[in-house]
């Protein structure tokens, strides 16, 4: 595909989409409905040649495929592609939300519409190079590089504080990842490569793992986010435009769990064990208190957008649990979660769009106007509460099996934000959609039309079918997933025995 292999195709495609649009001239109707249809037409074709990257994806082996590499510039830096089970499911999850984020703004972007979707373009390209990255340095520049287009997003087509949130988003990220930066030039110095499978293989000096650590963990601590560098996303979200918000909770905050797994357990194993207890700690305060501050909430979006933060939570306590069932379970509990919060941002975008406020008082007795919207809230309310029968319950209950193993007292305590994330949603779910129908601005509110019901049946969908039948992602990351844990437990029995001999 276009001189390189599939996954330079899915790369490029988003791009040659943005060009399309940006070469369209006019700024009337007929024009605006041309780029809509081709940035959507793009999206769905990305979406297609990813289920084709799929079809010939081996789940049974760990080892990275559809592997593509040229030098790049001459300068010693490597253009290295490739995906395995880690990172295959979070690149399909790109290319599947990303269709229902330009349906999202069909009709509710009315200005600067070539720039609103060449933005969302340009963004699936750097989502998806995230994921497929296999050169540190393209990897930072792909990480760094999705600030941009998302910056935009949110300062330009936002709300009324869109340009505080975007500043701070921008600003929290940047600070974070500049910190990575120096750990990569440290990481170049010890093995002369930015080649992410030689460093996989790479034994980094225990004093220095702790440092690389850090540096790696400021970076994703903020991109997840943890407490207490969440601050920013609740702004974000709040100001973004929906389906910024739905790429926001979906894609960009499962870059910082996929550094965890793909650079923080597998090359800095000691420091990973040494700080296992900080996680777990931050996770635990993450789960309960971004939960409390969620009852609270006056505002739909920022309620969701805390509780984005309270799940995250439950996917760093998986993470460093370091055994199979906590960390599938992390990987799950990410895929579920894009698939759940971005179905809940597209709701609060629903009710938003008729009556233009997210405040919760507003709302009240909607069943009575709007029974197919109730209906689909309900199901996403339950998912996000992790009810059985949905998604949302096996990546809690994996994520929560896999830390009683390693530590009962963090799973004791983690297992009341299951308590706690059923009294908000619950709370929230009451006071919008049953109650008295006595506002006025209510009586006349339209239920979903045949445009909002494709955009939440698929998605709707996935939730029940992932809940009731998990192993198509499960048995996707199984291998790789052991692989990272045998290489991890490898290297501290060496690192045990170095230090007995020594001693």
């Amino acid at each position: 595909m276009f001189g390189f292999g599939i996954l330079s195709g899915l790369i490029v495609l988003p791009l040659v989409g943005a060009a399309f649009i940006l070469l369209q001239r006019g700024d009337d109707e007929a024009t605006r409905n041309n780029v809509r249809w081709a940035a959507l037409g793009t999206t769905i074709v990305t979406f297609l040649l990813s289920l084709w990257a799929w079809k010939q994806f081996d789940t049974a082996s760990s080892a990275f495929q559809l592997v593509e590499s040229m030098s790049w510039a001459g300068s010693g830096l490597v253009y290295k592609l490739g995906v395995d089970g880690m990172s295959m499911p979070f690149v399909l999850l790109t290319t599947f939300l990303m269709p229902f984020c330009i349906l999202a703004s069909w009709e509710t972007i009315q200005t600067r519409v070539k720039e609103y979707f060449v933005a969302f373009l340009v963004l699936e390209t750097l989502m998806i190079g995230v994921f497929s990255a296999l050169d540190l340095v393209l990897f930072y520049l792909f990480f760094e590089g999705g600030l941009i287009p998302m910056f935009l997003i949110i300062g330009v087509w936002g709300g009324k504080r869109r340009i505080y949130a975007s500043f701070k988003f921008f600003l929290y990220t940047l600070i974070g990842s500049l910190l990575m930066l120096l750990a990569i030039m440290a990481m170049y110095g010890i093995a002369g490569t930015t080649d992410i499978t030689v460093l996989l293989k790479t034994s980094f000096p225990a004093s220095m793992q702790k440092w690389l650590w850090l540096a790696f963990f400021a970076s994703f601590a903020v991109k997840m986010p943890m407490w207490p560098v969440h601050t920013w996303l609740p702004d974000a979200h709040v100001e973004a435009p929906t389906a910024g918000s739905v790429i926001l909770a979906g894609i960009l905050l499962k870059m910082g769990g996929y550094g965890f797994i793909r650079f923080s357990l597998p090359m800095f194993p000691d420091a990973s064990q040494y700080f296992a207890p900080l996680v777990w700690t931050l996770s635990v305060i993450a789960i309960v208190y971004t939960s409390l501050v969620a009852l609270v909430q006056e505002d739909m979006k920022k309620l969701i957008a805390y509780s984005s933060v309270a799940h995250m939570g439950f996917v760093t306590m998986g993470l460093f649990s370091m055994n199979p069932q906590g960390v599938q379970g992390a990987i799950f509990q990410m895929v579920s979660h894009g698939l759940v919060s971005g179905a809940l941002f597209l709701c609060v975008g629903v009710v938003y769009d008729r009556l233009h406020t997210r405040e919760i008082a507003a709302y009240g007795g909607l069943v009575k106007r709007m029974p197919l919207y109730a209906v689909a809230l309900m199901l996403f309310t339950m998912a996000n509460v992790g009810l059985p029968g949905t998604s949302g319950f096996v990546g809690e209950f994996l994520t929560l099996l896999g830390t009683f193993t390693a530590n009962t007292w963090v799973a004791f305590f983690a297992t009341s934000g299951v308590i706690l994330s059923a009294a908000y949603a619950l709370y929230l779910y009451r006071r919008i959609i049953f109650g008295v129908l006595d506002k006025p601005s209510l009586m006349e509110m339209a239920d979903l039309s045949p445009r909002e019901v494709v955009l939440l049946l698929p998605l709707a969908l996935l939730t029940i079918y992932y809940g009731v039948h998990p192993g198509p992602i499960l048995d996707a990351c199984a291998a790789s997933v052991d692989q990272l844990i045998k290489g991890y437990d490898a290297a501290l029995a060496a690192t045990k025995t170095a230090a007995l001999a020594l001693h």
